[in-house]
């Protein structure tokens, strides 16, 4: 009876340092400060109104001291906010294409200007990912899943779908999540159609390849839903910039 009671109370302990030693989830309202540091470049400011950095990142649920994955990084929008995010302990690995070369002078202003002190820059295809297998908490990945269903002009395609969803899964700890939001685009619509003629993707492909990947669905956000959008315009109309109807999935990996 006393050996029973002796674990029991030792497990309690153990469980309750264990929770006292990981970081709690930055919520929407942690992410004030990030927004407003001053190291911020001034153009960043414009598109927080539209974007809603603050509650993406809070559903993404990341941690100080996470390692994430970034696909498809843009020219750094949220790579700024990210590395704040994670912090000094936190790791941050940018991926986009190397057809993608608009990223090169971005990502080199922004390094060169102390903005990612955590971040490694990697220029591969969505399914060469350059991680260990199971060595990150979140993949995320904003506005960017149906460029694997694109094809750029004089290029072979930027990777595999099958593999790159295959990828992500790959690198993810078990439990680590990956996070998913793009242009939705008209349900029914063919991936490579919609990705090749106005940078859209219907939800349910990704649903679909995230599931093959083994990944399980665990929730979704609407703070970027836009039912006024008719979803048949590019995003880069501009009438509709900043303002498309966007999906926003979480998935879990077992």
């Amino acid at each position: 009876m006393k050996t029973t009671t002796l674990l029991a109370a030792g497990a309690a302990l153990l469980l309750a340092f264990g929770c006292s030693t990981v970081p709690a989830p930055l919520a929407t309202a942690d992410y004030a400060a990030i927004l407003a540091d001053p190291s911020r470049p001034a153009d960043d400011l414009k598109d927080d109104a539209a974007r809603k950095p603050a509650e993406v990142l809070a559903f993404a649920g990341l941690r100080p001291g996470d390692t994430v994955v970034e696909m498809e990084g843009g020219r750094g929008w949220f790579s700024f906010l990210i590395s704040k995010a994670i912090g000094p302990e936190g790791k941050l690995i940018v991926q986009y294409p190397p057809e993608f070369a608009y990223g090169d002078p971005a990502y080199k202003a922004r390094v060169d200007g102390g903005q990612l002190p955590n971040a490694t820059i990697t220029k591969t295809h969505f399914d060469k990912l350059e991680a260990a297998d199971g060595s990150v908490d979140k993949v995320l990945w904003i506005l960017g899943p149906h460029e694997v269903w694109y094809t750029p002009k004089d290029t072979q395609g930027l990777g595999d779908p099958v593999k790159s969803f295959a990828e992500i899964a790959r690198v993810l700890k078990p439990g680590g999540e990956f996070i998913a939001m793009d242009h939705a685009a008209v349900a029914g619509t063919p991936a490579l159609t919609s990705a090749q003629t106005l940078h859209r993707i219907d939800p349910a492909h990704v649903l679909a390849a995230a599931k093959t990947a083994g990944l399980v669905y665990v929730d979704s956000s609407d703070i970027l839903a836009n039912p006024e959008d008719d979803r048949t315009k590019s995003p880069f109309a501009p009438d509709l910039r900043r303002h498309t109807d966007q999906f926003l999935f979480r998935f879990r990996k077992p």
